[in-house]
């Protein structure tokens, strides 16, 4: 099973999130963990995980985030702004299946 973490500042809006996602991936039959947890002590959560999103409110720290992510092999991305309105779900659930499910490149023809 895949474990995703979604982290913000504090760990407040990360939870709301987390809840929404785990709820639309149960409704879609996939196996997955989604957590949320807060920035601070998060190089000692990360090598629990396989995928790590990153609140946009971080953005300023991102590019530091996902070196730390890096050191665990785990996959980062940057969420966009509109992930806590209506369908930011879903959004930030298809940004962890990019993340997890490695892309088959394409064939030239």
């Amino acid at each position: 099973m895949k474990k995703i973490l979604v982290v913000c500042g504090a760990g407040a809006s990360s939870t709301f999130l987390a809840h929404r996602m785990r709820k639309l991936a149960a409704e879609r039959r996939l196996e997955l963990t989604i957590k949320a947890a807060s920035q601070q002590g998060l190089d000692e959560r990360l090598p629990e995980f396989d995928a790590l999103l990153v609140g946009p409110h971080l953005a300023a720290d991102f590019d530091e985030l996902e070196l730390l992510a890096s050191r665990f092999g785990v996959e980062a991305a940057l969420l966009p702004d509109s992930v806590f309105s209506d369908g930011g779900d879903s959004a930030a659930l298809e940004l962890a299946l990019g993340l997890l499910i490695p892309q088959q490149p394409k064939e030239l023809s």
